[in-house]
């Protein structure tokens, strides 16, 4: 048996997912930031490694309050599995950008690691993803809303 019981490690990942909810709609990222360790490490394979729940803080704080990711509201989890032995979460998140105005979903998928520590905090996390993947579903939301606005 693992560190952490199954139940811990889903209670934590369920807030997890809630404070991505509400950091989405509100735009403030900073309880987000508050749920890894002072000494946690961030790997973002298009932004790099951010050491330590600060800088994670501003690192998340400024690409989620400038284009695009100040249109990405939620992040819809597709499917996840639990490490219990290890105290791992993996998972497949869903990046989605706001409704363009017509009801479409634009999204675009990362598979996401998480390592957790206890007490409610991660140690780890690594977001996996083709970034030209992304580029190329945020130029189609992009096209909709001009069409949608008559600007094409």
């Amino acid at each position: 048996m693992g560190r952490f019981t199954r139940g811990e490690l889903e209670d934590a990942f369920a807030a997890y997912q809630e404070k991505g909810a509400a950091a989405g709609a509100t735009g403030d990222w900073a309880a987000w930031a508050e749920q890894f360790t002072e000494d946690a490490t961030y790997v973002e394979h298009h932004y790099g490694t951010m050491q330590g729940r600060e800088e994670i803080r501003a690192w998340i704080s400024r690409v989620m309050g400038t284009f695009p990711g100040n249109r990405m509201p939620t992040f819809p989890i597709d499917w996840y599995v639990v490490d219990e032995e290890r105290g791992w979460i993996v998972c497949q998140v869903e990046n989605r950008m706001e409704d363009p105005g017509d009801g479409s979903i634009h999204q675009g998928a990362n598979i996401t690691i998480l390592h957790y520590a206890g007490d409610g905090l991660w140690s780890y996390e690594e977001d996996v993803y083709n970034p030209a993947h992304f580029a190329t579903m945020v130029a189609g939301w992009q096209k909709r809303v001009d069409e949608l606005a008559g600007r094409r």
